[in-house]
């Protein structure tokens, strides 16, 4: 019978893998590649993501990983904007073929009147053009001349994430400005086929369980929006590989041989996690992290995610940069203690967001008007 695991050794399973038991004193590249990838929708938040997890963070060093880009942001996991260590895009975007692939030369590819064989037929071109780095505009009137004023809306919507295109740092406080640029990657044009490499798929399954294991088939398929079948396929080829555990509610539940799993009563700190924090989008299953009655408070209904607090583990409010610090909302009762582990957090946080950008996730701030009823506190800089 498989070892069993309860919810909170989970919780402290995946933040120690994440880094968010205890900062710790590691590079930039190295930190990105412990916890996988980081979510890049807002560019500030690959930085409080380090903030979070790095001892002595210094965000120059981020600035100069993304410049020479040992660190570099494309859309892979979720169809969605990460950083990864360079090291690991190519075999990230290999497993990833599918699915991009389905979502990306799909319908809206289709109704703009081109299909699959037109965007392999293209992208040798458009790479070589992407040499250098192009603005998104030059990229598409590279589009247009080719196909028409008709199909390059649909030919950029899909060739931008599907295409093997890596965003370049613009400048601006968090490295990436609005005006989005590209610059081909050293890997190649993607396959012409469908289906991903398998080899790869096993390697992402495995740095993922390293990463935010114990997890499931479901979690698994969830943090690349892959199908269960390949997964559970690449579960089986890595045999000894992984081993298997049962969750507190029967659940078959997947992960590395000698990945730390803490006790359930270590201490897990308060922390301040930005929009899109990754360990809060890596599960199926996000209660470990999140608990249900605050899922939807915190995920919004267009998919953005809110700076969330963090106490003894898991989600317990919300939080935004104000003129003077940082504005806390608890959505249950806090200790003293509590405050001020959150109070010591929103300081340093401030000292960051104050050297680059004191209202970050700024433009979010119209969900604060439907949040449910909390403790709100001013946690000053």
């Amino acid at each position: 019978m498989a070892e069993g695991i309860t919810t909170r050794e989970l919780n402290r399973a995946t933040l120690a893998r994440q880094l968010l038991l205890s900062r710790e004193p590691l590079g930039v590249g190295d930190a990105v590649r412990r916890v996988v990838a980081l979510q890049a929708q807002h560019p500030a938040s690959p930085y409080v993501a380090l903030w979070n997890r790095v001892d002595g963070f210094d965000p120059g060093e981020l600035d100069a990983a993304f410049a020479d880009r040992t660190v570099v942001k494309a859309t892979l996991m979720r169809i969605t904007l990460h950083a990864v260590h360079e090291g690991d895009h190519r075999v990230f975007r290999e497993a990833m073929q599918r699915t991009l692939y389905a979502s990306r030369l799909g319908y809206r590819f289709a109704a703009a009147g081109l299909t699959p064989a037109d965007a392999h037929g293209l992208l040798p071109e458009l790479l070589a053009f992407a040499e250098q780095p192009r603005t998104a505009v030059e990229l598409q009137a590279w589009l247009q001349a080719r196909l028409g004023a008709e199909k390059k809306a649909g030919a950029w919507w899909g060739l931008k994430a599907y295409a093997t295109l890596l965003h370049v740092a613009t400048g601006g406080p968090w490295s990436f400005g609005a005006r989005s640029s590209f610059v081909a990657a050293p890997t190649g044009p993607p396959p012409m086929e469908r289906e991903g490499a398998p080899r790869a798929l096993e390697q992402l399954v495995l740095r993922y369980l390293a990463a935010f294991g114990p997890a499931s088939l479901a979690d698994i398929a969830q943090f690349g929006t892959l199908p269960r079948g390949p997964v559970r396929q690449a579960l089986r080829a890595l045999g000894d590989a992984v081993e298997e555990l049962q969750g507190a509610d029967g659940t078959v539940l997947f992960d590395v041989p000698g990945a730390p799993r803490p006790p359930a009563d270590t201490p897990a700190p308060p922390r301040l996690l930005g929009m899109w924090d990754s360990v809060l989008l890596a599960h199926a299953d996000r209660t470990r992290v999140i608990p249900e009655d605050l899922r939807r408070v915190v995920i919004r209904v267009n998919g953005d995610v809110l700076p969330t607090l963090l106490v003894d583990g898991r989600v317990a409010g919300v939080w935004r940069p104000v003129e003077d610090g940082v504005e806390a909302t608890a959505f249950h009762e806090l200790t003293s203690a509590d405050w001020d582990g959150l109070a010591e957090e929103a300081r340093s946080l401030t000292a960051l967001l104050a050297r680059r950008e004191p209202r970050a996730y700024r433009r979010y701030e119209h969900w604060w008007r439907r949040l449910p009823d909390g403790q709100v506190r001013l946690l000053p800089g």
